[in-house]
């Protein structure tokens, strides 16, 4: 089984920072992509950040100058350095990764795995 545990999360205040990680963990043969996605209360969950195998990255209008997105493919780990945070960045952030973990008839058998969440609040 594969899993995808988000770490990092916190309290801070506006205008400070923090770093997130997801760790991918199990039977992993490849990883496509990795994203992050949050929830802010009351609202639906957004696309923050993605990166791809080549290392491609693209980012949320919102958060682009101030987070940066970045993976371990060695590790299978990712990670989002948010910095200058701002009230509106609260939510919780969610890690997202298309993961195949067999082959079926010759191709990698991909499924999308979600974490858990972090709690991410930043104060005025």
């Amino acid at each position: 089984q594969v899993q995808l545990v988000e770490s990092g999360g916190g309290l801070v205040q506006a205008g400070g920072s923090l770093r997130l990680s997801c760790a991918a963990s199990g039977r992993i043969i490849s990883i496509k992509y990795m994203e992050w996605y949050r929830q802010p209360p009351g609202r639906q969950r957004e696309l923050v950040a993605a990166i791809t195998s080549d290392g491609d990255t693209n980012y949320a209008d919102s958060v682009k100058g101030r987070f940066t997105i970045s993976r371990d493919f060695i590790k299978n780990m990712m990670y989002l350095q948010m910095n200058n945070l701002k009230p509106e960045d609260t939510a919780v952030y969610y890690c997202n990764a298309e993961i195949a973990s067999e082959v079926l008839a010759g191709s990698p058998y991909w499924v999308d795995y979600w974490g858990q969440g972090t709690q991410v609040t930043v104060s005025s």
